[in-house]
């Protein structure tokens, strides 16, 4: 049960997310596409995503800096961008809420609502 037209991005590198967004997404019918090159991500922008997923430890990719453009981009500033983090980690936190990012999440709380949070996102009940 697929949800056509409804297509998440994640930003992320770790092993661990990586297999427990895919697998969620999976369960739950919802396409999700796994970007981990900055450029690559305002590519993937412009298909209008339901939503962007970000690790915001991910440093290779930028995510703050990346926050910022897709906010700057009237294409994409519409997008809704989710950002986990460690939660202790309140400084990257406020700096990614001014940057843009629509919600930040501990890792935890990330990891424990996942189905709703793919499913909030994609129009699935």
């Amino acid at each position: 049960m697929h949800n056509p037209g409804k297509k998440i991005l994640a930003v992320v590198a770790d092993l661990f997310f990586s297999v427990k967004i895919a697998e969620t997404a999976k369960k739950a019918g919802i396409a999700i596409e796994f970007v981990t090159n900055g450029e690559a991500v305002m590519g993937k922008a412009k298909e209008c995503p339901c939503l962007i997923i970000f690790d915001l430890n991910f440093d290779a990719v930028d995510p703050l800096r990346v926050l910022r453009t897709l906010k700057a981009d009237t294409e994409t500033r519409h997008i809704s961008l989710l950002g986990y983090l460690s939660h202790v980690q309140a400084d990257l936190k406020r700096e990614a809420e001014a940057t843009g990012c629509d919600a930040v999440m501990a890792r935890s709380a990330f990891s424990m609502n996942l189905p709703q949070i793919l499913k909030r996102h994609a129009g699935i009940p």
